[in-house]
């Protein structure tokens, strides 16, 4: 897998960019992760920092961390929430949830409307034009409960689809970066059962399309794509099926047309390997486990999903909220930290 190249750091003298933190579902880690992440100087230094969230579950992650508070709290709706701070971190707080979200840490209605106010405004921030004094150049999104969502009268599957709506964007997918492998998906969310339906040429074409720009933005000035089959053995010559000829590589054959290096398909169970050993840039996977259980495997801690094909810079920890560790400072930050990390170096890099 070919290295990225450098990216500008905050020693360049270039300026920081300002990139808000969803606190996610305040019943799960997500306070916990982000007061730890960004308990670093030094990542905070590498930009300016707005957490929307709950100030008070912070504080009381904080307090179970041993950490000290470095932020600076505002109301969300006040004057100076509209881009007047400076401060290095702020926490955009929304009173309104104040006292609604209680242990047990489990999913609830008020933890899915607390977190779906906080992401929405972290997108429409996000969605500010230039100059504007409130626009983020970039959103990290800490774990929600799909469940709180649904409790909370929200239909979404997650963040990629309604960002995806939010955005307006067609052509959108999952790509997880970690140290070892990095995947692209063609579906996301979806029942395996309706597979067969929903992978279409285009279907399979638009992740090794987009997959490629975003290796190029990361530095892989060519990137290798290895795309997987679907079927056992990537169908056997036809044995177990016909996607891998009807649709798999069709969508190849155009990608490779449009003059990017992609090969396939493979067999899902063994091209993993050969990409992790460094023979290929990027993999992409037909459905959400045959490429998440290599990645986390691998690389559970420090894995990012990023979200492609949208407009605004998104990242997210690899990892949902975990409720049976929320309040129990056990929930490791490495991957927040790196999808920080990541949000960082892609707001100081222009798309295309």
């Amino acid at each position: 897998m070919s290295a990225p190249t450098p990216f500008p750091t905050a020693e360049t003298g270039s300026p920081r960019p300002v990139i808000g933190v969803s606190m996610g579902d305040p019943a799960g880690i997500g306070p916990e992760i982000v007061v730890k992440a960004l308990a670093d100087p030094e990542r905070r230094a590498a930009a300016r920092w707005v957490i929307l969230g709950l100030g008070e579950s912070l504080d009381w992650a904080a307090d179970r961390a041993g950490i000290v508070p470095y932020w600076h709290r505002v109301d969300a709706d006040s004057a100076r929430a509209r881009g007047e701070i400076v401060e290095s971190v702020v926490v955009l707080d929304h009173p309104d949830f104040h006292g609604a979200i209680r242990r047990p840490h489990e999913p609830s209605r008020a933890g899915g409307l607390a977190s779906k106010t906080f992401v929405e405004r972290a997108i429409a921030d996000a969605l500010r034009p230039p100059g504007d004094p409130a626009r983020l150049d970039g959103i990290v999104t800490a774990p929600i409960s799909k469940e709180s969502w649904r409790r909370a009268g929200f239909q979404w599957p997650g963040h990629t689809e309604l960002l995806a709506a939010r955005t307006r964007s067609k052509r959108h997918a999952m790509m997880f970066v970690s140290p070892r492998l990095r995947v692209v998906l063609a579906t996301t969310h979806v029942p395996l059962m309706k597979l067969r339906d929903l992978l279409t040429i285009g279907a399979v074409f638009d992740p090794i399309d987009l997959g490629h720009a975003a290796c190029r933005r990361l530095g892989i000035e060519r990137p290798r794509i290895a795309v997987c089959g679907l079927n056992p053995h990537a169908g056997e010559g036809g044995l177990f099926g016909d996607e891998e000829d009807r649709v798999i590589r069709r969508a190849i054959e155009a990608a490779r047309n449009a003059g990017i290096d992609a090969h396939g398909p493979f067999p899902g169970d063994t091209i993993f390997i050969a990409a992790a050993a460094g023979d290929w840039d990027l993999v992409v996977g037909m459905y959400h486990d045959q490429g998440l259980i290599p990645v986390k495997l691998l690389g559970w801690d420090r894995a990012v999903n990023w979200t492609i094909g949208i407009p605004i810079v998104r990242t997210s920890p690899d990892h949902g909220t975990a409720f049976d560790l929320a309040g129990r400072n056990r929930a490791s930050e490495g991957s927040t930290a790196a999808a920080m990390d990541l949000a960082v170096r892609l707001a100081r890099v222009p798309a295309g």
